[in-house]
């Protein structure tokens, strides 16, 4: 015996848009693996554009669109072939970026200063934005397991609206 549901559709209609509340920007915290290809920087800087923007961070996209574009690109040069992983976390009025690629360090101090003079190198135009940002910057040995190295980037919101000339 079937019992009769009354006012029960299958398909609800919305009329409007519901309206975005963007999370808070404290709740941002993502992370992601790349390919160590050609493409992924350009894939990592539409992803942090998406993210900040979802958080309302949208006054800190001009440099921090490039500071991982410039991240990602150095991390996939230096790891040809495999991954690279990448975080994004908002803290205490800073974005921090971290990169992690599989390029390990070098034992001889000869081969670990030239490697390390490269990468510098390959970072100019991240150390110029992030210096423009008040931030800070550096790169080192990968603490977790599979070695590499660790690039990062930590971006202060104020600074980012001054590089942007939104301040």
């Amino acid at each position: 015996m079937s019992v009769p549901v009354a006012g029960v559709t299958a398909c609800p209609v919305f009329t409007q848009e519901p309206v975005f509340v963007p999370p808070p920007p404290e709740t941002l915290t993502y992370s992601f693996t790349l390919l160590a290809r050609p493409t992924s920087p350009r894939i990592a800087r539409v992803a942090t554009r998406a993210v900040l923007a979802g958080h309302g961070l949208d006054d800190m996209t001009d440099a921090l669109v490039q500071v991982v574009g410039e991240l990602a690109a150095c991390a996939c040069r230096f790891t040809p072939g495999d991954e690279v992983y990448a975080s994004l976390r908002y803290r205490e009025g800073a974005l921090r970026v971290v990169f992690y690629d599989r390029h390990r360090r070098h034992e001889h101090p000869r081969l670990v200063a030239a490697c390390d003079a490269r990468r510098r190198a390959a970072l100019r135009v991240l150390g110029c934005v992030v210096r423009a940002c008040e931030g800070e910057w550096g790169f080192g040995e990968a603490r977790e397991p599979g070695g590499g190295t660790r690039m990062w980037a930590v971006v202060p919101r104020g600074g980012a609206r001054g590089y942007a000339g939104t301040s």
